[in-house]
């Protein structure tokens, strides 16, 4: 797993140079220096990761699924950069260091996030990503839905609309699915579809998607409520301050404790019909329960 997460980190990395793409006319450098900086900055490269190893399930594992993984990442550091801004979250720190607009300014860090948001369309329309383009149109049809007005980017609307505001639980799960659950989602259902899998075989890694993409929402607001801000990197304690809606919140610890497990054990029966093969997205899955950042 570590070794996926080092390639995905150098892909990115060679994504990221100063090499011109064909139509390309400049790449600014202050507005690469901020993509970078947003992009290679550590983090735990769940998503892409989660992509890779769908797509392995189902017997691929080449330059092309890296190209669609690096895709997601662009997708999900843009969302971190904007999520950052004044406007929005108004933080200062990620992954243990300044975001991007108090590193560089507020304007490249839009830009930055602008173009890491685009960058990924270019890349999921590769023709190393999948020889079919029908499969390719796809992803990126798919991509843009899990990203946009009926995904990541509603979930945000909706999150912002939830503070100092009662919600109730169905509400709740809905802004969750869409603002976090989305994009992994899409990295399990992506990966199946760039293996080929059989249509029984996506719904089934679409379903595990969904189920730990509620359990990553529900570790988070168990770190934000426990978590040491210097081990998790980011300020914690923000979404009662803010009055935001969350399911621990509406809960307590107790019983959402109890529901992520109840969803690690669902997640390990769907993976059950691939055995050994399975084994990495099952670790996955319990590192997203168990993680401390």
């Amino acid at each position: 797993m570590n070794s996926t997460a080092l390639k995905i980190e150098e892909h990115l990395s060679l994504l990221l140079s100063n090499h011109l793409h064909e139509g390309e006319v400049q790449r600014p450098q202050r507005l690469l220096d901020a993509m970078k900086y947003s992009v290679l900055s550590g983090g735990k490269r769940l998503r892409p990761l989660l992509i890779v190893e769908a797509a392995r399930l189902f017997g691929r594992d080449d330059k092309g699924v890296l190209i669609a993984a690096s895709a997601l990442e662009c997708i999900h550091c843009y969302s971190l950069v904007h999520d950052d801004l004044p406007a929005m979250d108004d933080d200062h720190v990620r992954r243990g260091r300044p975001t991007a607009h108090i590193q560089f300014d507020e304007a490249t860090a839009i830009l930055a996030g602008d173009a890491l948001l685009t960058y990924a369309f270019d890349l999921i329309a590769d023709p190393l990503v999948h020889p079919s383009a029908e499969v390719r149109l796809r992803l990126s049809r798919e991509l843009s839905r899990a990203s946009g007005l009926g995904g990541m980017a509603g979930g945000q609307m909706l999150d912002l609309e939830s503070e100092h505001r009662d919600r109730t639980e169905v509400e709740i799960r809905t802004l969750q699915a869409m603002k976090t659950g989305a994009l992994i989602r899409y990295a399990c259902r992506a990966g199946a579809l760039l293996g080929d899998a059989e249509e029984a075989d996506v719904s089934r890694l679409t379903r595990f998607g969904e189920i730990i993409g509620l359990a990553f929402q529900l570790a988070d607001d168990l770190l934000d409520l426990k978590g040491d801000s210097a081990v998790v990197g980011k300020a914690t304690g923000k979404d009662a301050a803010a009055g935001k809606a969350t399911l621990v919140g509406l809960l307590g610890e107790t019983q959402t404790r109890e529901e992520l497990n109840k969803l690690i054990n669902e997640a390990n029966d769907l993976l059950s019909p691939f055995g050994e093969k399975g084994e990495i997205l099952r670790t996955l899955a319990h590192f997203i329960a168990e993680r401390d950042n």
